[in-house]
């Protein structure tokens, strides 16, 4: 956790929380290990659907559907989402999801390595929800850029690796060492690339909102 406890604990306290299926989903995840988005960043895109209102989403990163879902219900406008997975056994897990929402018929899941997937997609997206392997965010910029609708907002989910980004590549366990190279890289392309405006909120584990500035072609940082 990269804000204190207390403030997390007290800002939890203000959350008006969500839809009895999503409370469900969420339930569900956690007691099977499986990752969702936090609270702290459930709120912050709650607030970016809401500004950006965008009606084509592309998600790197399905696990079992809550994102998804939670994008779908809580975006004020109509939309269709296309979602890549990776990870096969969260891939019923997640169709079973978007049935139960009865959102099957909006939401596209696309099986598969994200760094092949990508390449086959045609955009633009408005908006473009980054939530994978932390590692590959950096092999999955070039495409997400190309997808990108001018105007459009890429946001990416847990980029400051529990506080560990801040720390020397020697501070961190050996182990951890590749995906801090890379997550700072990524960091970097974010906040340095000419097409882009980039934020980096301490929200949950970190999170960057990047708006892409329009009439800029750019090139790969």
């Amino acid at each position: 956790m990269i804000i204190d406890e207390r403030f997390v604990t007290y800002m939890d306290s203000l959350d008006c929380g969500n839809t009895e299926l999503l409370d469900e989903m969420e339930a569900e995840a956690l007691r099977a290990d499986v990752p969702v988005i936090c609270k702290e960043t459930q709120r912050c895109l709650k607030m970016l659907l809401a500004v950006k209102r965008p009606r084509r989403i592309l998600e790197v990163g399905t696990a079992v559907g809550f994102s998804a879902v939670f994008m779908k219900t809580y975006n004020p406008v109509e939309c269709n989402i296309v979602t890549i997975e990776n990870y096969g056994k969260r891939i019923p897990a997640a169709r079973r999801n978007f049935a139960r929402a009865g959102m099957e018929d909006s939401i596209t899941l696309v099986e598969g390595d994200a760094a092949v997937e990508l390449k086959k997609l045609a955009g633009p997206f408005d908006l473009i929800f980054m939530d994978a392997a932390k590692g590959q965010y950096i092999h999955f910029l070039p495409e997400a850029l190309r997808l990108l609708e001018e105007d459009g907002m890429l946001v990416s989910d847990n980029i400051l690796q529990d506080g560990d980004i801040i720390e020397s590549r020697y501070a961190v366990i050996r182990r951890n060492r590749t995906i801090h190279k890379r997550m700072r890289s990524y960091l970097y392309a974010l906040t340095h690339h000419e097409q882009l405006v980039t934020a980096v909120l301490p929200v949950g584990d970190g999170v960057t909102v990047s708006s892409k500035v329009a009439g800029k072609k750019g090139h790969d940082q």
